[in-house]
């Protein structure tokens, strides 16, 4: 999805502590951050006593030095090999003026059994003075799942990579620029969104009527070579029934470059599109397969105009480091087994989020009522079984908050027939889930991604975002 993500680092230290740990510890995270392709921005062992933080005069070396690399810093990492200098490390940060993510982590004791001096930390308390002042300096900061651990650990490891997709989440929907493409469905007053408050977060959203991408669209020349090259894409990218005609495959690729052109032209990350009723009565074609080959390139495209749920699509592209999310409905029960669903779509689902062999051919309800010969393009496969995280954001107006809600559960291989992109899914708990959609107003629209991210994704909405957010965790019954 990005270049390699840059944390900047600060090692601190107390003078009355062994300045083995600092330098020891120092070497230690900058191999750590190496070894898991991560750049780092730190101090140098020549530029401060040790190369740790530990007084004001070295709080300004090193705010000043990331100051001067802010462009390349994705987050702020702080190690504790001792009971450290919380006021420098503070003040550090604070001085710098990064407005990012803040990793905190405390070293554990080499023995417990032996703290004399010359061989204790206390990082375990020193990282509690340190909360504190980021907690009075109002510095929000992301904690190690343990108070202590060793760099070396296999859990500091896993904090390491969910800090790393906290930063994505972050920094990505900070200056994101959503396309709006068309306009809502009258019926569907569910996707109805405030971009004022999407401002607020940093999230703009850029307009376009269809009329425009239709006449850029038909611009394009049959024998142009992007015409070509995406007529051929086209091809390469699902099973295509040989009752659909040439012609309705080319009016799909300058469908797909027009949409694709204006997203570059407008540096849009994400889209939400009027994907019916106009673009199957007035251009001849649905739009689900453009829709489903931009997020299969990482710019996910939401249904129906669902402008925050392209917003939430995208947070979890970010959260999964670019793994394609899909938007689907949370859609029909399955029977008597309460923690499962099925959720479904025409489809726009890219061929990743499927997991495996996808058709392409003509919508089944809507074709019913606009005439398949006018819907052709909806991604149709079932869903493969595999983790998944599910996250909503959603624009309250009248309280005038930003709200989301996040959990992880599965896809299952259970029986199902159905039209479209389908699939079974269990969610522990999932009547408690349910439940507090309906209480809290949110949208029957869902974003999923295949694999575990829910307590990152909670991390970045609530922490650094500011949002309201709630994570489902459910525990499965039996």
């Amino acid at each position: 999805m990005q270049n390699r993500q840059t944390f900047g680092v600060i090692v601190t230290s107390r003078n009355i502590f062994p300045a083995k740990l600092a330098i020891r510890e120092r070497r230690n995270i900058t191999a750590k951050l190496d070894e898991m392709g991560f750049g780092c921005v730190i101090l140098g062992e020549d530029e401060v006593p040790n190369g740790a933080v530990e007084t004001y005069s070295d709080a300004k070396k090193c705010a000043a030095l990331l100051k001067s690399k802010r462009d390349e810093i994705d987050g702020v990492i702080v190690i504790l090999p001792n009971f450290g200098d919380e006021q420098a490390v503070t003040q550090a940060i604070n001085m710098s003026q990064l407005d990012v993510p803040v990793l905190v982590q405390a070293c554990g004791e080499v023995d417990p059994t032996k703290l004399t001096f010359g061989q204790r930390r206390d990082s375990f308390c020193g990282k509690l003075s340190l909360c504190n002042n980021l907690y009075q300096y109002g510095i929000p900061f992301t904690n190690t799942t343990y108070h202590t651990c060793h760099l070396t650990d296999d859990i500091f490891t896993e904090d390491l990579d969910r800090f790393a997709s906290v930063c994505r989440i972050v920094n990505g929907l900070h200056g994101a620029r959503i396309g709006a493409i068309g306009a809502r469905p009258e019926a569907f007053h569910t996707v109805r969104f405030s971009e004022k408050l999407l401002q607020a977060s940093g999230i703009k959203v850029v307009t376009i009527d269809l009329s425009e991408i239709f006449s850029a669209a038909n611009a394009l020349g049959d024998d142009a070579v992007e015409v070509c090259g995406r007529v051929k894409a086209i091809e390469d990218y699902g099973k295509i029934q040989s009752s659909v005609s040439d012609d309705k495959i080319l009016r799909q690729a300058k469908l797909s470059l027009a949409i694709d052109n204006w997203m570059a032209e407008n540096e849009c990350v994400a889209s939400a599109i009027q994907c019916w009723t106009a673009v199957q009565q007035h251009y001849g074609c649905a739009a689900c397969l453009s829709m489903s080959m931009m997020g299969e390139q990482g710019k996910p495209s939401a249904c129906e105009m669902d402008v925050v749920g392209a917003v939430s699509m995208y947070a979890l592209n970010l959260a999964s480091g670019g793994t394609p999310s899909g938007l689907v409905d949370w859609n029909n029960d399955y029977g008597g087994q309460r923690n499962k669903c099925v959720v479904t779509h025409c489809s726009n689902y890219p061929r990743s989020f499927m997991g495996g062999d996808i058709e392409i051919s003509e919508l089944d309800v809507l074709g019913e009522s606009l005439g398949r010969d006018n819907c052709f393009a909806g991604i149709k496969g079932r869903i493969a079984p595999g983790d998944m995280t599910f996250a909503r954001i959603s624009t309250d107006d009248t309280l005038g908050i930003i709200k989301a809600y996040v959990g992880q559960g599965k896809f299952t291989d259970d029986p199902l027939e159905c039209d479209g992109g389908v699939g079974v899914c269990e969610v522990p708990q999932l009547q408690e889930l349910l439940d507090y959609l309906c209480r809290n107003g949110f949208e029957h629209h869902v974003a999923m991604n295949r694999g575990s991210y829910a307590k990152a994704v909670e991390e970045a909405f609530g922490k650094y975002l500011d949002w309201e957010v709630y994570n489902h965790r459910g525990h499965f019954t039996g």
